[in-house]
């Protein structure tokens, strides 16, 4: 059975900072691209960061220099650091196979609010 479970998130004040993790199980985690996706009431879900097999990250452009993406495959985990947060980057954040379709399913995600 798949499961993706995020955490780290919070509220924080404009030009904080937050880690969230993500523990996958019940696939290989190994050989799956990650990408962490957001999402806020009545838009569509988006890619804000992937990271390849390799370790290798990509980044939408309105996060990129403050975003932070990384992997452990021996902890199943994925990471986004996350830095010079402001009220935008405010969402529910979910962590899933890039492209989600492989996996076929979302975890709970975390909310992440950025308030003065």
């Amino acid at each position: 059975q798949v499961r993706l479970v995020e955490s780290g998130g919070g509220l924080v004040q404009p030009g904080g900072s937050l880690r969230l993790s993500c523990v996958a199980s019940g696939i290989t985690f190994s050989i799956y691209h990650m990408g962490w996706y957001r999402q806020t009431p009545g838009k569509q879900r988006e890619l804000v960061a992937a990271i390849t097999t390799r370790g290798e990250p990509k980044y939408t452009g309105s996060v990129k220099g403050r975003f932070t993406i990384s992997r452990d495959n021996a902890k199943n985990t994925v990471y986004l650091q996350m830095n010079s947060l402001n009220p935008e980057d405010t969402a529910v954040y979910y962590c899933n196979a890039d492209p989600p379709s492989v996996v076929g399913y979302w975890g709970q995600g975390t909310q992440v609010t950025v308030s003065s």
